[in-house]
């Protein structure tokens, strides 16, 4: 063989070794690339399944919250009842008497819905906001302070652990 045949045999070999080289680094480039998209999948995929128990047991925990809210809102008008009964016997011009037993009743009562959560609405006094109260009628007042307040509470309004569940019907000055 001659120098020459042999140089070029040579040089053969060592554009053969950097071919080879490039295939192994653009292969090592794409295996890189294939991992972290399979990570990124991965956290992504992880991320979305957290996400789905955080929502799964925040849905169990407002279904046990609220669960009750239909019977709730059934009992409300017997509980209005009760308290237009307990305030008639508390006037002194009544002839009607709310007996012991009954007290013992009405405060059980108030006392079991409390228990389950359920707040009566403080409106009397206050501004007047749409998102809270149901305004049935407006009625003119001499008193200047009393203009967009609430002077009188027709239906007293209920929350169920924070979730309003009645409005309250209102009269508002004007």
């Amino acid at each position: 063989m001659s120098d020459e045949n042999k140089e070029a045999i040579e040089e053969q070999e060592g554009q053969d070794q950097v071919a080879d080289e490039q295939v192994e680094v653009s292969e090592l480039d794409s295996l890189t690339a294939e991992l972290n998209e399979a990570k990124d999948k991965h956290l992504r995929l992880y991320a979305e399944f957290e996400n789905f128990k955080k929502r799964t047991i925040r849905e169990k925990r407002d279904l046990m919250n609220y669960a009750a809210q239909d019977t709730i809102t059934n009992l409300l008008p017997v509980l209005d009842d009760f308290d237009r009964a307990k305030s008639s016997a508390d006037d002194d011009d009544s002839k009607e008497l709310f007996t012991e037993g009954v007290t013992l009743v009405y405060n059980k009562l108030h006392a079991s819905m409390t228990n389950l959560g359920v707040k009566p609405m403080e409106s009397t006094g206050e501004v007047f906001d749409p998102e809270l109260h149901e305004a049935v009628t407006e009625i003119p007042v001499e008193d200047e302070n009393m203009k967009g307040k609430i002077v009188d509470t027709i239906l007293t309004g209920y929350y169920l652990n924070d979730k309003i569940i009645r409005h309250a019907k209102v009269v508002v000055g004007k």
